[in-house]
């Protein structure tokens, strides 16, 4: 029972470190591209967070920490503000589909084989910004559209295109990257949860 709640409490730290990282990942780690009629969209890396979270946390927890990150971010920027809800959505979907094919369906904790490893890595940072690339800025003008009206949605849709698009190579190297790298530590110090 004490094994479960220390796992559970360690899940909800890491979680909470997550939420932190991404937050000044997104805040801090930006060139913003401001758009006529007061919107912006910019080239940040707080999505690499989204995806490191899934592959170390799991879909749940991972996810988690880069939403509650990058939406705090978008509340506390009078820009982004409207755009907290998409965000929470959004950020957690990336998280939920890295940990699932991370973990689910690659099973990257018990692999030892590096190749494998770095194949599920790749693979689940690619099809969880492939997602992103793709709802991201169909959702967002969605959004737009019924919040600010048609013209400023369709800019915003083409410039999302790039950024997201940009954002996700990033976000995929160096989630991969960063994780490959973090990956034996965690599993020496019996830091790397089981999931």
């Amino acid at each position: 029972m004490s094994d479960l709640k220390d796992k559970r409490v360690y899940r909800i730290a890491l979680t909470g470190l997550l939420a932190a990282l991404s937050y000044v990942a997104f805040t801090f780690l930006q060139i913003k591209v401001p758009l006529p009629g007061g919107d912006a969209t910019s080239f940040h890396l707080g999505n690499t967070v989204c995806v490191l979270g899934a592959l170390v946390a799991g879909s749940f927890y991972g996810g988690m920490g880069g939403a509650i990150g990058m939406t705090i971010g978008d509340l506390l920027d009078p820009i982004y503000i409207t755009s907290a809800p998409k965000t929470f959505i959004l950020k957690f979907c990336i998280g939920l589909i890295a940990g699932t094919v991370a973990h689910r369906a690659g099973h990257i904790n018990r692999q030892t084989e590096q190749k494998k490893i770095l194949m599920w890595t790749v693979a689940a940072s690619v099809c969880s910004l492939g997602f992103n690339v793709i709802f991201d800025p169909i959702f967002g003008y969605y959004y737009k559209l019924y919040i600010i009206g048609k013209p400023a949605a369709e800019l915003v849709l083409k410039w999302n295109f790039v950024t997201t698009g940009t954002n996700a190579v990033i976000s995929a190297i160096a989630a991969t990257v960063i994780y490959l790298s973090l990956r034996p530590v965690l599993k020496k110090t019996g830091m790397l949860p089981e999931i």
